[in-house]
């Protein structure tokens, strides 16, 4: 389980392309500290896992169920991406509950900079709509966010500086693709809402 709260701002080195998967090598100081075969790191958002570690570079295999479902695909080497190990135990939940299961894309749409933050339009897939509420938490591209916004077909988010700086929303321009996530909580809730309804019908 993640939290959304970015440890830093990584870089894609290389990009094997294999007959129906991609293996990626990407350097992160910080999230390969003590990294070992199998652990998970979210990139952008996406769960994966360490085949390999050797200095501060890491490599992942991603799959082409992975690749189809998230923005993973168009990354390339000299990629910057969003790096965030896996929360200890016993340690703060500083965002909200992100799992790394990319429920969709999203494209950036618009970008609104003023003085001390920025809002930034994204749009939202319709079979995801029903999950995204006003002042209520998504993760786009790893990071946990709050919600300005929630409108039929997209949402906005408002960035900090040290959001814009220290992740990739800082440098996505319009046009460019993101990873959503949405929050799980929501999909419980109405799974067993759908059950009583169900459940009463009969």
């Amino acid at each position: 389980m993640f939290t959304g709260i970015v440890e830093e701002l990584g870089e894609v080195t290389a990009v094997e392309t294999l007959d129906d998967a991609c293996r990626f090598r990407l350097r992160g100081p910080v999230v390969t500290q003590g990294a070992k075969h199998g652990d998970s790191i979210a990139v952008n958002g996406v769960c994966l896992t360490v085949v390999e570690h050797e200095g501060d570079e890491f490599t992942a295999d991603v799959m082409a169920e992975t690749l189809n479902r998230s923005s993973l695909g168009a990354l390339k080497a000299g990629s910057r991406v969003n790096l965030e190990r896996p929360m200890a135990v016993g340690e703060r939940l500083g965002g909200h509950i992100v799992q790394g299961h990319v429920d969709g894309t999203g494209e950036i749409l618009e970008r609104k900079p003023s003085e001390n933050w920025e809002i930034v339009k994204i749009s939202l897939p319709a079979d995801l709509t029903r999950y995204v509420v006003e002042k209520g938490s998504i993760t786009v591209d790893g990071i946990s966010l709050t919600v300005v916004d929630a409108g039929p077909d997209h949402f906005t988010v408002s960035l900090i500086p040290t959001t814009l700086d220290l992740t990739t929303l800082g440098h996505k321009q319009p046009g460019d693709p993101v990873n959503l996530e949405v929050d799980v909580i929501a999909k419980y809730v109405e799974r067993m809402l759908g059950d009583r309804v169900q459940g009463a019908g009969r």
